[in-house]
């Protein structure tokens, strides 16, 4: 990919109430939080850039994320939420974009305050591991599952959260090859990328016994990656998706990277790393230079399960991970070569990586010296 690229930023987060529980579809109704939501603003302008959606639950920067429940006429008559989604415009910088995050997530957190809830960037359901329809599918959801593998697996984002990492190349233009190409680029990699993230070490109230349950349980049911064709474009069949059309004209030439675990969205979440520079904005710089590079040959069409699942139980500490996880960021640092921004978050990157220390190792850190499990209070 040439030229500069643009960039954009959606993460879903989870909703604590004040005793420490995570508040999720079993007690969670969408009117309690559709009320925060309402409380939000409606910012002139976020439209060219963001997608309402079908049910026009999508109207702002802010929405209810969940599943819907459709009677057999297509029509909505359930909504179980799981949380809050945030979505910024299309910025210019890395900067800009995780600025914007971070400011919408404090206005979030200001809002829900009020409603007695708190919210979280989690990554797996710290009690929880399956979502069930109940009651089971009627013929007409059963006929959206069978004509989208999207729609198929849609349950199992129920119990986990992440965020979109959406990168643009104007100058490499809006050619279906070229984007197909770039999302294939990320999925082949994607089990080396997403060690950097991985923040889901605790499942149905325990450890579970590796770093992601979340890249565990879904990477390869679910997209690693997509791109955004124009709508006469035509589509790849794979399942999971590689691409599919954009619903508005903004959303033409988006490559977006789908397989991070929750990342830190307001600055000082995380522990400094040294540098002053958060994690998202590090991947994002990640995510720009493994797609100006052109020397990594890999491609896969669907993401590779098994890989995933080796990466997200022993991390940087088994050999392969590792070395691919060096590839790909000694990939990104050479492109990128002269920005100096890129290239001190990738810097942070490295140290990271030559630690063998992804968020979950620290989780688990803070748990074995009495820290507890996020989401899961302490008994008195």
């Amino acid at each position: 990919m040439r030229g500069e690229a643009r960039y954009g930023l959606e993460h879903e987060l989870a909703l604590l109430r004040d005793d420490g529980t995570v508040a999720d579809h079993r007690s969670l109704t969408h009117a309690q939080v559709a009320a925060v939501v309402d409380e939000l603003p409606e910012l002139p302008g976020d439209q060219s850039d963001l997608r309402i959606g079908d049910a026009g639950i999508r109207r702002k920067r802010w929405y209810a994320e969940g599943y819907e429940r459709l009677d057999d006429d297509g029509e909505l008559v359930r909504f179980d939420p799981k949380g809050i989604e945030i979505r910024t415009r299309v910025h210019d910088s890395v900067e800009a974009v995780v600025d914007a995050l971070a400011a919408d997530a404090v206005t979030l957190a200001a809002v829900a305050a009020r409603h007695g809830l708190r919210p979280v960037a989690f990554a797996h359901h710290p009690r929880l591991s399956a979502y069930r329809l109940d009651p089971p599918p009627n013929a007409h959801e059963r006929a959206l599952m069978a004509a989208s593998p999207e729609e198929r697996t849609s349950h199992l984002h129920m119990v986990t959260w992440g965020p979109d990492l959406n990168l643009s190349f104007p100058e490499s233009g809006t050619d279906p090859g070229v984007l197909a190409d770039a999302a294939a680029k990320l999925t082949f990699y994607s089990p080396y990328l997403v060690p950097w993230s991985f923040s889901s070490p605790f499942r149905d109230g325990r450890v579970w016994g590796g770093l992601s349950a979340r890249t565990a349980r879904r990477t390869g049911a679910r997209p690693a990656a997509l791109a955004y064709l124009p709508p006469e474009a035509p589509l790849l069949v794979t399942d999971p998706s590689l691409v599919r059309h954009a619903g508005i004209p903004g959303e033409v030439g988006r490559i977006e990277f789908k397989a991070f675990d929750a990342v830190p969205v307001v600055a000082g979440e995380e522990p400094a790393d040294g540098v002053g520079t958060d994690l998202p904005a590090a991947l994002l710089s990640l995510l720009t230079g493994l797609l100006r590079d052109d020397t990594l040959p890999g491609r896969r069409r669907t993401p590779d399960a098994a890989a995933h699942r080796r990466s997200a139980l022993r991390g940087w500490a088994d050999p392969a991970v590792r070395a691919g996880s060096q590839a790909v960021l000694d990939a990104a640092t050479a492109a990128l070569a002269g920005d100096d921004a890129h290239g001190t978050r990738l810097a942070s990157l490295a140290r990271r990586l030559a630690r063998r220390e992804t968020p979950a190792d620290r989780m688990l850190a803070r748990h074995r010296s009495g820290g507890g499990i996020p989401g899961v209070p302490t008994p008195p």
